[in-house]
């Protein structure tokens, strides 16, 4: 292993902590705090943290062509955040967290279906493999049962519109940078979360607000980590390691809330990482159709 892989592979552990905490850290907040509130305050802070690394070229440099697309990003980025808080609020924390990482399931689809990009028979079998597993993991008891599909399926929701996200930065094409990118979705997302707090306002405790620090905190931390991970070597030699996050948030919830996962669902989770990590072996498209190398964004 190169010096360089090494070193990108400790910071997406690292960072993929901190992911772990960020959930169980919405795990615990959602007793008191509703999930539009704690999307909310995840983005404020996000964008409080990053805007003085944003900022430091210039606001010349943030106008954009295309703020169409800025807008459509903004809003499934905050719809994907909804869906998934949502989740981790109702559903045990490494399940949560593994619904969560069918998104990349989801791209070839809609970049099949929107950019007209070929869709490789491999990029099939990953995605029918990480279905099946995510059928495992939602029949834990072996029975198909109402309340953890209708959890799964707003998962698998906020799943789909994470990599609708992530296609749509695609679709903007290379003239975008990366910080215009990061900027622009940290305000939308910011104003489109603060929609509902008016319907839905709850003055948090002091406890709560320590945990909406942490939960800032631990999101904008990982989404620099992620991305200068991602600058040391390629995703697809550092993506396996993503998947940690489900062994760390496997121990948050057996140590916090006394979740133990079934025979069924270590069965499931074993498909959709194995799938996973066939997706990362799929062919890339050619580095010239490719759209801006973003800050790693994930909810």
């Amino acid at each position: 292993m190169s010096d360089s892989l090494r070193r990108g592979a400790i910071l997406i552990v690292i960072a993929e902590l901190l992911l772990a905490t960020m959930a169980a850290t919405i795990k615990a907040a959602s007793a008191e705090l509703p999930s539009e509130m704690l999307v909310f305050f995840r983005n404020l802070f996000g964008l409080v943290l990053l805007l003085p690394l944003l900022v430091q070229g210039g606001l010349q440099g943030l106008a954009t062509r295309v703020p169409h697309l800025h807008l459509l990003r903004g809003l499934a980025g905050v719809g994907a955040m909804y869906c998934f808080f949502w989740t981790i609020a109702h559903m045990p924390l490494a399940e949560a967290l593994l619904v969560k990482l069918t998104a990349p399931f989801f791209l070839p689809l809609i970049a099949w279906l929107w950019l007209r990009e070929s869709l490789s028979g491999r990029a099939v079998l990953a995605i029918a493999i990480g279905f099946v597993g995510v059928f495992f993991i939602l029949q834990p008891n072996g029975a198909m049962q109402a309340a953890p599909l209708q959890v799964g399926a707003v998962g698998l929701a906020g799943a789909a519109l994470a990599a609708l996200a992530k296609v749509t930065i695609r679709r903007m094409g290379p003239q975008e940078s990366s910080r215009r990118v990061v900027f622009w979705f940290g305000v939308v997302a910011t104003l489109v979360s603060a929609l509902p707090l008016p319907w839905v306002w709850q003055t948090p405790s002091a406890q709560a607000l320590l945990l909406l620090l942490v939960l800032g905190a631990c999101a904008t931390s990982a989404q620099l980590l992620l991305t200068r991970a991602f600058a040391m070597a390629p995703s697809g030699r550092l993506g396996p390691f993503t998947y940690v996050s489900v062994v760390f948030g496997s121990l948050y919830g057996w140590w916090i809330w006394g979740e133990v996962l079934g025979p069924l669902t270590l069965l499931g989770m074993a498909l959709v990482i194995g799938a996973g990590l066939l997706n990362l072996l799929r062919p890339r498209p050619a580095p010239a159709a490719a759209g801006p190398k973003p800050v790693e964004e994930r909810p």
